[in-house]
């Protein structure tokens, strides 16, 4: 099996970003928002009779257009029930047009060429917050010619939906204000907030919590033009050293820095002790990958410059060695569980 490895730069040392990269305002965000509907048009590849839901649904509607039929003697095939999903942004005002995502939730065999009638999307609170309505979408062909739809239970109503309510979010007359990191810690936290005073050479920000850097808008600017400078500010950040493995596909994800403690491990017939070394030696039989690291074949060790021992050079020396990616995975899973590994390990 080949081993399909990543590796992605995570500098241990700071380096400076710009705050707006690093952290969210607490209270500016997107909402979901949610709807049931119809999507009709199908050329005979709707829901059929068995979707009892979708035939209730059809009756429903003739009936409010005053057509009482009853649900079991509605036969059609080009209507589809299905859920209607999307995000509204924050400060969307009324009018406002935004995409929806239409998903089958009977057993149609396609939505291409199907039109969703109007539909409203209601918030967590149960209130009505946009409408939507259009032709769908599903995305063409994955393959060339005659080829089959991209996904065709699932389509894409393009500038379908409408604000019909706003989420007040009053940003403008607040004095104070909340920046969230995005990934906690400390040190990132109190950067965050020396960064903001120190642009301001004043005391207007403090950090409160590992993730949490409470704002005072000065007494000179407006909120808007306090969180757009604040935003724009430098700042040195640290990013947290991960390992993120996925095991459905054998990824593994690790920054190329990220250190080992020397350990002998053994699994299956892999047999490797990683040794530190000033100056590296190639021992009879060995394979040398780079001038930091030798394999020695006959005494199953691994060599590595002091200084130099990495989760990226044991994955590349287990690669050497014909390791599979699942081999590699529960390695890493064990030196994590004894302590050789200080990052944090996330398995996805």
């Amino acid at each position: 099996m080949k081993i399909l490895l990543t590796f992605i730069l995570f500098l241990s040392s700071l380096y400076a970003t710009k705050i707006t990269d690093v952290s969210n305002i607490v209270g500016v965000r997107e909402n979901q928002i949610i709807g049931y509907s119809l999507v009709v048009g199908l050329k005979k590849t709707g829901d059929g009779t068995t979707s009892k839901f979708t035939l209730q649904s059809i009756a429903n509607m003739l009936k409010a257009m005053n057509i009482d039929m009853n649900p079991v003697d509605i036969k059609s095939k080009n209507v589809a029930a299905v859920v209607v999903t999307a995000k509204l942004k924050p400060f969307a005002r009324q009018g406002d047009k935004f995409d929806v995502t239409v998903s089958s939730i009977g057993d149609a065999k396609s939505l291409e060429g199907g039109t969703l009638l109007m539909t409203p999307l209601k918030g967590v609170d149960g209130k009505i917050y946009a409408l939507a309505q259009g032709p769908l979408s599903i995305g063409g062909m994955n393959q060339r010619g005659a080829g089959s739809e991209s996904h065709p239970t699932t389509g894409l109503v393009f500038n379908g939906g409408l604000v019909e309510r706003e989420i007040n979010i009053d940003l403008f007359h607040q004095e104070y204000a909340t920046l969230s990191l995005k990934e906690a810690g400390f040190s990132n936290a109190v950067s965050v907030q020396n960064a903001i005073n120190q642009h301001f050479n004043t005391q207007v920000a403090v950090a409160i919590d590992s993730r949490s850097v409470k704002l005072k808008r000065p007494q000179n600017r407006s909120m808007i033009e306090f969180l757009a400078e604040v935003q724009n500010v430098d700042m040195a950040y640290k990013p947290q050293d991960k390992i993120v493995i996925n095991e459905r596909t054998g990824t593994i994800v690790a920054g190329v820095d990220i250190e080992l403690k020397p350990i002998m491990l053994t699994h299956g017939d892999i047999t490797i002790k990683i040794v530190e070394e000033n100056d590296i030696t190639a021992p009879e039989g060995s394979m040398t990958v780079d001038k930091n690291m030798v394999i020695g074949m006959n005494d199953n060790q691994l060599y590595t410059k002091k200084g130099t021992t990495t989760v990226a050079n044991l994955v590349r020396s287990l690669q050497k060695l014909g390791a599979t990616p699942k081999d590699i995975i529960a390695i890493l899973e064990a030196m994590k569980s004894v302590g050789s590994i200080s990052a944090e390990l996330e398995v996805i």
